[in-house]
C-alpha cells in the first residue's frame, strides 16, 4: 500500500502539481489539501480515489502556483459609468460644489470595473484530470511493490510447507520413540501392572500428543494463500486473517509437542508465518 506519485502541469492560470502518498492502513482514508480555488472539488476527489483503492492512508497536496507575469484585461462597464456621472452631476449641482471626481475612485465604486477571471469549471475540469493521472501512477507502483511481496510471501510458504512435511514424516518414529521410552521406564521399576490400563494410557497419551490434525488445518490454510494469491486484486485483509489462523496451528503444534525437535519445528513455523504477516501488512 506504500507508494508515491507526483503529476505536474501547465494551465492558463500557471502551474498545477499534485502530490499522492499511500501509506499502510487498515481501511481507506483521504486527506486533502487544496487551494482555495478547489476546495469544493474534494468530494470529487474522493470518490474518484475510492474507486481505485481500497486500502491504505492517502495524503494528496494539490498546488496551484499562478503565473507572476500574468496580467489580467481590466474592464469598464460603460453603461453603469456613465449612470454613476450623471449621479454625480446632479449632486454637483444641488451641493454647489465644483471639486472634480477622482478617477480612481470612480474605479473603486462597485460594478465599474471587473478582471476577467478565469474560468473555475475549466481548472476544476483539469484538476481532476491531473488528479486522475497522479492516482493511476501511483496505483501501479502499489501494484509493482505487490508482485514483489506477493513473490516474498511464496518463498516463505515454501519454507513453511516443508516445515509441516517434515514435521508430519518424523511424527510416526517420535511417537514409536515416546512409547518405547514409558514403557522401558516401567520395565525398570521392576512392578507388576495392569498391561490394559498401560495400553489405555499409552493411547491417551498419543492421542494428546497427535498433530495430525493441526498439519493438516495448516496445508489447508496454506492452499488458500497460494489461491488468494493466485486471485489478484485487493486481498490484504483476507490474507491477515489467514495469517492468524496459520499462527493457531502453530500454537497448537508448539503446545502439543512431546519432543525438542517438534518444539524447534513449531518456532521455526511461527517465526515464517510472522514473516509472512508483516509483509501482508503492505498488501492492499
Amino acid at each position: 500500500m506504500t507508494a508515491f506519485a507526483r503529476e505536474s502541469a501547465e494551465i492558463e492560470q500557471g502551474t498545477l502539481t499534485i502530490e499522492l502518498r499511500s501509506v499502510n492502513h487498515r481501511y481507506l482514508d483521504c486527506t486533502f489539501k487544496l487551494p482555495d480555488a478547489l476546495r469544493a472539488l474534494e468530494p470529487k476527489l474522493r470518490e474518484y480515489a475510492g474507486a481505485i483503492l481500497t486500502r491504505g492512508k492517502v495524503e494528496c497536496l494539490l498546488r496551484l502556483q499562478l503565473q507572476q507575469t500574468q496580467t489580467e484585461a481590466l474592464h469598464i462597464d460603460t453603461a453603469r459609468l456613465d449612470a454613476l456621472l450623471a449621479a454625480t452631476g446632479i449632486i454637483q449641482k444641488q451641493l454647489g460644489s465644483l471639486a472634480p471626481i477622482s478617477p480612481l475612485e470612480v474605479l473603486l465604486f462597485p460594478g465599474i470595473c471587473s478582471a476577467q477571471a478565469a474560468s473555475e469549471e475549466q481548472l476544476q475540469k483539469e484538476a481532476l484530470s491531473l488528479f486522475s493521472k497522479a492516482l493511476e501512477n501511483m496505483q501501479q507502483n502499489r501494484c509493482r511493490e505487490g508482485e514483489k511481496l506477493a513473490t516474498l510471501v511464496l518463498d516463505r510458504m515454501t519454507l513453511v510447507e516443508a516445515e509441516v512435511n517434515a514435521t508430519r514424516a518424523i511424527l510416526p518414529a517420535l511417537m514409536q520413540h515416546q512409547r518405547d521410552r514409558i514403557i522401558h521406564r516401567i520395565a525398570n521399576l521392576e512392578i507388576e501392572v495392569d498391561q490394559g490400563r498401560l495400553e489405555q494410557e499409552l493411547v491417551y497419551m498419543a492421542q494428546k500428543a497427535d498433530v495430525d490434525e493441526e498439519l493438516d488445518r495448516l496445508d489447508a490454510h496454506l492452499g488458500e494463500v497460494r489461491h488468494t494469491l493466485k486471485q489478484g486484486g485487493p486481498c490484504g485483509r483476507r490474507l491477515d486473517f489467514l495469517m492468524q489462523e496459520l499462527n493457531r496451528e502453530a500454537n497448537t503444534l508448539s503446545s502439543k509437542s512431546q519432543s525438542a525437535t517438534t518444539t524447534q519445528s513449531a518456532v521455526e513455523l511461527k517465526v515464517l508465518i510472522e514473516q509472512m504477516r508483516e509483509q501482508i501488512q503492505n498488501i492492499e
